[in-house]
Formats: structure tokens, C-alpha cells, sequence
């Protein structure tokens, strides 16, 4: 008598059920998004769901996680130093702009600047990840801002970590304005003044 192997089908990819995830919080927050329609997103069943990934909270964890990751390494591709710092901001808004605009249902703006806050105050996990986010970020930029300096392209008595936080704030902005319905020439703009009143015009917009 043969009986049929336990655990979820051998198809089921946990990979691919994360990015289905993440779209449905993406899309709907923490607190809106039901256990139902994330399983049905991931394709599984409720069962299988907890199995792979846990709790409802674990799963928004490793959606921050994967979608933190990947701005972690944008920043570190895009802000490398191998151009102007006003350039290289630029097109790091540019780029980030076109994925909150990205969205399956119409813009959406950032996963975690636009859904975390809504639920760090019930969530000390949430809240956790969520500073934790937005410190690699500044991170990232002060590094760049600080070779600036060094290279001379920013004041020498410039406080980059000051002006880090500056800059990490006009990208939140971004988000939650492409969230809220801005047009993408809107939030272009605004990232390029952003980047005039940080860092300078970038070279490739000066006037010859």
C-alpha cells in the first residue's frame, strides 16, 4: 500500500512564495493583509504557509528583510564613488522612484517606510526592523557623503551625517508621495531639488 509523501509538493518554491508575499504586504500593509490572501498568493494552503514561514509576523519580517536587502545593495552599487556624489544621488532617486511607482495594482512607494510605521507601535518587532532599516540607510549615504568631503566635492566642516539624514529623508518622501498619487515628473522634481539643496546641481544638468 503506498501512501503519499508529507510536507508541501516538491513544486513549491520558497523563494517565489516570499516575492508573492511581499507584494501582498506591499500592497496591503500587516494588518490588512489576511492569512487567506497570503496563502493564496503564495499558492499553498494555510498549513503550509505556517510550515515554510511561520507566523503572519514572520512573514512581514522576512518581507522587510528581502526588500531591505535589496536596497542595501542599490546603495552600495549606485552610491560607489565612481562618479560624481550629485550624479550618483540622482540617479539613486531616479532608480528608486521607478520602483515605488512599480506596483501591480498602481504606485505603492516603499514596503517599509509605507507599511511599517502604521504597526511598529503594536509590533516592538516591527518597530525594530523598521529602525533598523532606516539607519542602514543613512549609513549609506553619510559613507558616500563623507568620501565627498574627502574628495573634495562637499565643504570640509560639512556634517554628513546631518546631511545624510537630509537626504535619507527627501527618499521617504518619495515614497509616500508616489504612494499618495504623485506623477512621476512631480517626484522627479523633487528629487532633483533634493539633490540641489544637499549635495549641488549634478554635473550633467549644469548649463555649459
Amino acid at each position: 500500500m503506498s501512501t503519499k509523501p508529507r510536507g508541501r509538493p516538491r513544486a513549491f518554491e520558497p523563494g517565489a512564495a516570499l516575492d508573492a508575499l511581499t507584494n501582498v504586504f506591499w500592497t496591503h500593509g500587516f494588518a490588512a493583509a489576511s492569512l487567506d490572501m497570503l496563502a493564496a498568493s503564495a499558492g499553498v494552503n494555510r498549513p503550509s504557509l505556517y510550515a515554510a514561514f511561520g507566523d503572519k509576523r514572520t512573514m512581514y519580517l522576512r518581507a522587510i528583510e528581502k526588500v531591505a536587502a535589496q536596497l542595501e545593495a542599490s546603495i552600495a552599487q549606485v552610491l560607489a564613488g565612481e562618479r560624481p556624489v550629485s550624479d550618483e544621488l540622482t540617479t539613486f532617486y531616479e532608480e528608486s522612484i521607478a520602483a515605488y511607482l512599480d506596483g501591480e495594482s498602481g504606485p505603492r512607494g516603499c514596503l517599509i517606510v509605507c507599511t511599517a510605521p502604521s504597526s511598529s507601535l503594536d509590533e516592538p518587532e516591527v518597530k525594530d526592523a523598521l529602525r533598523a532599516v532606516l539607519a542602514m540607510i543613512d549609513r549609506g549615504l553619510e559613507k558616500r557623503f563623507a568620501t565627498a568631503r574627502e574628495a573634495g566635492e562637499l565643504a570640509t566642516d560639512t556634517d554628513v551625517r546631518a546631511l545624510a539624514r537630509v537626504a535619507s529623508s527627501a527618499l521617504h518622501s518619495l515614497a509616500i508621495r508616489a504612494r499618495a498619487g504623485e506623477s512621476r515628473a512631480q517626484l522627479l522634481t523633487l528629487a532633483r531639488a533634493s539633490v540641489a539643496l544637499t549635495v549641488g546641481v549634478p554635473r550633467s544638468r549644469r548649463k555649459r
